[in-house]
């Protein structure tokens, strides 16, 4: 695709004699788009797709159950039960289109908000809760699911993929990498770095960016002078920018582009460009930077109700569906709130185990201290 810059820099000298006032929507830039946000199928001539009315009502059962069970862990936060939580509210196609698009083979790096891929990837929603609750640190084994723990760190995660994808292709694996990452990020060295290494050693790595437009206070167009898949042209691989609000879209783009890392055409850079509708977490207040008409506009294009308009127009799903589907959420819902509040506390001192392989003498000494500090209250108690 080329396009112009959406952040185009003003004259110093001011408007120029004469420049006309460009047309609405000028030099935005395309988006590959299958479904409009009335529902309507579209097709487009890169990404042909041809989905069943099958798998189209588990798309959006996959949407429904990710948006209930991330509701749900908003609300334990609120209630005492999580330390924190980032919520995917708005997300849910970008996250399980891309999620839909992976093999079991396919080895996934996601950041801290990628609760619809997770569920894609068959990991128990209740085992992304334990860190937010501070009982582990992770909750669940990537290589079961291919699916590494969280990470926290920002853009680190790019990094990490692209050595896995180096590493696989020196196994002569067929398999591919995809890496999770926000609008935020792509202004990291990390990812700087993990696009220079995946260039010139041909990854077969799929940067994932889930363009939500705020890095946390910040808006994308204080992070970058053109649109975010434009800098892969910089790195020597292709950009493309998806609905993200468009679960086929996002099904489709990220099929191809897994498809060329597995057929050694190298790394490929997605741009779902969407909205976080809640807060970065719960501890942000998204009111003190950003309007409430903005949010509106973008609740429009929500991609739950733009696919349930396209099964409603098409005849695919009735309501015997969609109440079977709310009983099952409520279910979910139910099962997540017991789990949580059933998970027990680690014993005090997990914290200095597997630092070091073999223990470490000042590992030891400090638990040392650690034990007899924690004792010196039940002495107290006892006087």
């Amino acid at each position: 695709m080329t396009v112009d810059s959406t952040a185009a820099r003003k004259p110093r000298g001011g408007k120029r004699a004469g420049a006309k006032k460009p047309a609405a929507g000028a030099g935005e830039p395309e988006l590959v788009q299958l479904l409009t946000p009335e529902g309507e199928r579209v097709e487009h001539p890169d990404y042909a797709i041809d989905v069943t009315p099958e798998e189209l009502r588990g798309l959006y059962r996959d949407m429904v159950l990710t948006r209930r069970f991330d509701g749900e862990a908003t609300t334990l936060q609120r209630q005492g039960e999580l330390g924190l939580w980032a919520s995917l509210l708005g997300q849910e196609a970008a996250q399980i289109g891309s999620g839909r698009a992976t093999r079991d083979d396919d080895y996934v790096f996601p950041t801290y908000r990628e609760h619809g891929v997770a569920w894609c990837r068959g990991v128990d929603p209740t085992n992304l809760l334990g860190m937010f609750r501070g009982v582990n640190n992770g909750g669940w084994d990537p290589n079961e699911n291919n699916f590494h723990l969280y990470t926290i760190v920002i853009g680190s995660q790019a990094l990490h993929a692209t050595g896995y994808a180096m590493g696989i292709t020196k196994d002569g694996a067929d398999s591919a990498v995809i890496a999770y990452f926000g609008d935020g990020a792509t202004s990291q060295g990390d990812v700087a770095e993990a696009f220079t290494f995946a260039a010139v050693y041909n990854a077969p790595v799929v940067f994932f960016c889930q363009n939500n437009q705020w890095a946390i206070s910040e808006p994308t167009e204080k992070q970058t002078r053109v649109p975010l898949y434009r800098r892969a042209q910089g790195y020597g691989f292709p950009g493309v920018r998806v609905d993200g609000n468009d679960v086929l879209a996002c099904l489709a783009v990220t099929r191809a582009a897994l498809e060329r890392a597995r057929t050694g055409e190298g790394p490929t850079f997605v741009e779902a460009f969407t909205y976080r509708m809640g807060a970065h977490t719960t501890s942000d207040d998204p009111t003190r930077y950003r309007r409430d008409e903005e949010r509106e506009l973008w609740e429009a294009k929500d991609p739950i109700l733009r696919l349930r308009r396209h099964l409603e127009r098409e005849g695919i799903a009735d309501e015997e569906f969609f109440a079977a589907l709310e009983t099952e959420s409520d279910a979910l819902a139910k099962r997540v709130r017991e789990t949580v509040r059933a998970m027990p506390d680690p014993e005090s001192t997990a914290i200095f185990e597997n630092i070091y392989a073999d223990g470490h003498a000042l590992v030891d000494e400090e638990r040392e201290q650690f034990i007899a500090y924690q004792a010196s209250f039940a002495d107290e108690e006892s006087k």
